[in-house]
Formats: C-alpha cells, structure tokens, sequence
C-alpha cells in the first residue's frame, strides 16, 4: 500500500504543483518511486481544470523538474485515503484542518517550511501568482530547502508503519 502525500495551495496553480514536482523528483531519486504517491489541490476552484501557471512550469523545467499538472479542488472525502496534507501556508493549513472529519485526520496537516531546518519562524511560502518571476524562484528555493525533511519525516513514518 502505498503512502501518499498531497500539497495544498489556493488555487493549485502555482506553489503546490510546483511542491508536488520538487517531491515527485525527490522520492524518484530516494527510489520510493511506487511507495510514495505524490498530488496537490487547492483550497479554492477558481481555476479547477486549468494547467499550472506558466511561470511555475517554466522555472521548474529550467530547474530540471517536469509537471504534467491540472488544477483541482481538495475534498474532505480525500482525508481518508491520505497520509500526509501539506499545506503552503498558514491560511491553508487552518482551512484544511477545519474541514478535516476528525481530529487525528485534522493533525494529519502540516506546513511545508516546518521540514526545513533553515526556517526562520515564518513557515509561510509566500504566493508568487501576483508578482514576477522572481517570486516563482523564491518559491522554488522554499519548496526545495524543505523537501529534504519532508522526505526523511515520510521516510520514518513508513518504517514506522512497518515495524
């Protein structure tokens, strides 16, 4: 059975597509490839069945990562099929745990930056939708310097499950 992982962003067009490639890359070089499903949603419609932004998809292919991406709305149905939510910030975070059923799935919601050991207090990954590339980068460096905790936290968690 596999484990499974989805980044929650607003609109699932900018930072947790751009999280869910970074991840995806992550857990294919770990070899958990077929362990480890990787997804992303937004908390809003507004763009349900669109592609990612384009500046999104442009610094992650100059960054060597590949998206192949459609924009989705997260369901509270999802929970229970899920291991782990990651959320981009804290707005996310609340909303998702607000619509979590229960209080063990509610838990089940984390921010991204809280793996990354440089983060300096805010743990918030800032949106770039409405700004130059320059916040794209931003968001890339973020969605990296954490995906290294984040996979060593899955990583315990499966052996957990195991032993």
């Amino acid at each position: 059975m596999s484990y499974r992982v989805c980044f929650v962003c607003t609109g699932n067009i900018c930072r947790s597509p751009m999280a869910e490639a970074v991840f995806r890359a992550r857990i294919a070089e770990a070899g958990l490839g077929g362990a480890v499903e990787v997804d992303s949603a937004g908390t809003g419609d507004w763009h349900v069945g669109e592609g990612a932004d384009p500046r999104a998809v442009s610094v992650l292919e100059e960054n060597g990562y590949a998206l192949d991406h459609t924009a989705r709305m997260f369901e509270r149905s999802w929970f229970s099929r899920l291991d782990l939510v990651i959320a981009l910030d804290a707005g996310h975070l609340r909303a998702l745990r607000r619509l979590a059923p229960t209080d063990k799935e509610a838990r089940m919601v984390r921010l991204l930056r809280s793996y990354a050991p440089a983060a300096d207090g805010d743990l918030d990954v800032p949106d770039p939708y409405y700004g130059g590339r320059d916040g794209f980068e931003e968001c890339l460096q973020l969605v990296e310097e954490a995906s290294a905790g984040l996979l060593a936290a899955v990583r315990a968690d499966m052996e957990g499950r195991v032993a």
